[in-house]
């Protein structure tokens, strides 16, 4: 259960970190990738943030985490910057794909040919826990 403080700062993170990935990746040379962060959740001694990152189009996803975690003192000091009157310690960000998007189309394609994901789970693959 996330306390109250971990949700405004994961609203901060999410709000801040989305505006900076956009601009990196419009200045960086990839016009046309759509970047959004769809979740932050930050551990309870507000140490660690995860960062689940939505790309559009899906095929440019695991190429922009990898940049990411490469770039992550970069990300981490502009983030810093941006938020240093609202918090006093910047969290370690880690990032994840979100494949949710992904995952949700998949359950409706198979949906719309007839087979019923949910009567035989065998048609999709298998979500990995994290």
């Amino acid at each position: 259960m996330e306390t109250q403080r971990q949700k405004k700062i994961g609203g901060v993170i999410q709000k801040d970190l989305a505006d900076i990935l956009q601009r990196a990746a419009t200045d960086g040379g990839m016009q046309g990738t759509l970047i959004s962060i769809s979740k932050v959740t930050v551990t309870t001694d507000l140490s660690i943030a995860r960062v689940y990152v939505s790309v559009f189009p899906n095929s440019k996803g695991a190429e922009l985490i990898e940049g990411m975690k490469a770039q992550q003192p970069k990300i981490k000091h502009a983030l810093a910057q941006r938020t240093r009157h609202q918090l006093r310690r910047m969290p370690e960000l880690s990032f994840f794909l979100d494949d949710s998007l992904e995952y949700i189309d998949g359950i409706e394609k198979s949906l719309k040919k007839g087979d019923n994901p949910i009567e035989n789970p065998d048609l999709l693959p298998k979500r990995k826990k994290t």
